[in-house]
């Protein structure tokens, strides 16, 4: 099952020209922003949404897969901007939260309805870090966290 909301789009080109005209420019901005600030990450489509970047990431399937360093998708009532990657064993977007703006994150997920609700120079910020620091939490990693957190 696919988290992130279908689109019909195969390529970068197919999902900015599908994009809704709410959404439109502020996600044409943030794709600018991001390829401005993180040249090394290259855009590419991957799970539905904007990609950009890429490291290997084992499931818990056991299947390893290469998976966005930042995502970026259209959802039905917001954006989201994927930030998967690590800072001390924790995810970086949830480490800069109080930082970001008046936006929702929830681990690596940052999501907002505007993009004046986001702080740009501290998302700057983030984006060069997550360059530097691409991963996931594994689920064994999710588990002790768990563990240690509840004694």
């Amino acid at each position: 099952m696919n988290m992130f909301k279908t689109v019909k789009a195969t390529s970068v080109k197919e999902y900015l020209a599908n994009l809704p005209d709410e959404r439109r420019e502020s996600i044409l901005f943030l794709h600018t922003f991001i390829q401005k600030n993180v040249p090394t990450l290259k855009a590419h489509f991957a799970y539905n949404m904007l990609g950009y970047g890429s490291f290997k990431y084992t499931n818990s399937k056991k299947i390893t897969l290469d998976w966005p360093v930042i995502g970026l998708a259209n959802q039905k009532s917001h954006i989201s901007l994927y930030v998967c990657a690590l800072e001390s064993g924790s995810y970086l977007a949830e480490n800069h939260k109080d930082e970001l703006g008046h936006v929702q994150v929830g681990k690596s997920c940052i999501s907002f309805k505007k993009i004046e609700d986001l702080n740009l120079p501290a998302l700057k910020k983030v984006l060069k870090l997550a360059a530097k620091s691409p991963g996931l939490v594994s689920a064994t990693m999710a588990k002790e966290q768990k563990k240690k957190r509840a004694s």
